[in-house]
């Protein structure tokens, strides 16, 4: 199994703003987020998560340093599950943080997405 080195560096993003660094292993796209996911960020992460020419796309998400998340990150989140799924592939969440696991379980995005406690587990399921 090839694996390309994940990044030393920690995204970092200022009060109200999105980070996003997109690295991959094994095959898989592995999009590492932090910051707040709301109206004013949500087009970033859209981006980030645009698969439409990706043949099987396989993407999780660590969340783990995500500090607030609204409803525009879970309609995002829904979308690209159902263009991963669509395509043959799938989309996988990794370590998010308490409340903002909490948001996904309220309106029950964990019984639609794959939510995991880390990333490796995200990565090896």
């Amino acid at each position: 199994m090839a694996r390309e080195e994940m990044p030393d560096t920690e995204p970092t993003a200022q009060p109200g703003q999105l980070s996003v660094v997109a690295t991959a292993t094994d095959g898989i796209r592995v999009l590492t987020l932090a910051g707040e996911i709301d109206h004013d960020t949500g087009e970033t992460l859209r981006q980030a998560l645009a698969v439409a020419d990706t043949a099987r796309p396989r993407v999780v998400v660590d969340m783990r340093r995500i500090t607030f998340m609204d409803s525009t990150g879970i309609n995002i989140l829904i979308a690209a599950h159902r263009t991963a799924t669509g395509a043959g592939g799938w989309l996988r969440l990794a370590a998010p943080a308490d409340s903002v696991m909490r948001t996904l379980h309220i309106v029950g995005v964990d019984t639609v997405i794959d939510c995991h406690p880390t990333l490796r587990q995200a990565l090896s399921h």
